[in-house]
């Protein structure tokens, strides 16, 4: 079990203590409210049950099997891929494999399919890749002390990820970005 699965399992340990209730007594209220929509589902949990919005929606994802690890499980990583770079996404590809061809050089990690992205990990996630328009790839980097620039843009505190970088072409996967991408690497252990 990773570390996000032992925080999210600890996660809705605590939120059954809390609530007084099971995750299946929790998940037969949910579908008992007839709410469909995630934000919705979100809302009346926070609203019913007095949970916080993070442990809401982790409830939510959970009901619903909605968050990207869930929906990616059972398909292999080319499966997920294809499913993520699919029609006017398709161009998109080959510089997602032209940046994975580049960091596999680092050294060994793990990669981890999810919905719409792939997350890359050593002890703990050092960066997020997927597509974030038609026409753009997102690189998202968790790393620590980093001077923005125009280019690597700095994310709000508390977030997946510390850093974005987005890339147009195969061309942009060059040294100033695979040096940021090793930099994440390095500190995720």
């Amino acid at each position: 079990m990773s570390d996000v699965e032992k925080a999210i399992a600890t996660q809705l340990a605590n939120i059954e203590k809390r609530s007084g209730k099971s995750l299946a007594e929790l998940a037969a209220l949910v579908r008992a409210s007839g709410l469909a929509k995630h934000g919705e589902i979100r809302d009346m949990l926070k609203r019913d049950l007095g949970l916080g919005h993070g442990d809401a929606n982790t409830l939510t994802h959970h009901v619903l099997q909605s968050d990207g690890a869930s929906a990616a499980a059972g398909h292999s990583a080319d499966e997920v891929l294809a499913g993520i770079y699919v029609g006017a996404k398709t161009a998109l590809r080959p510089i997602h494999e032209r940046l994975m061809a580049e960091i596999g050089k680092f050294g060994e990690f793990e990669i981890a399919p999810k919905k719409t992205y792939v997350s890359l990990r050593r002890k703990k996630q050092f960066a997020m890749i997927g597509p974030a328009t038609a026409t753009q790839v997102e690189v998202g980097l968790n790393v620590k002390d980093l001077m923005p620039t125009e280019r690597l843009i700095e994310l709000p505190p508390k977030g997946m990820c510390n850093y974005k970088v987005r890339l147009s072409n195969e061309a942009e996967v060059d040294a100033v970005l695979l040096g940021w991408i090793k930099a994440a690497f390095d500190s995720a252990g």
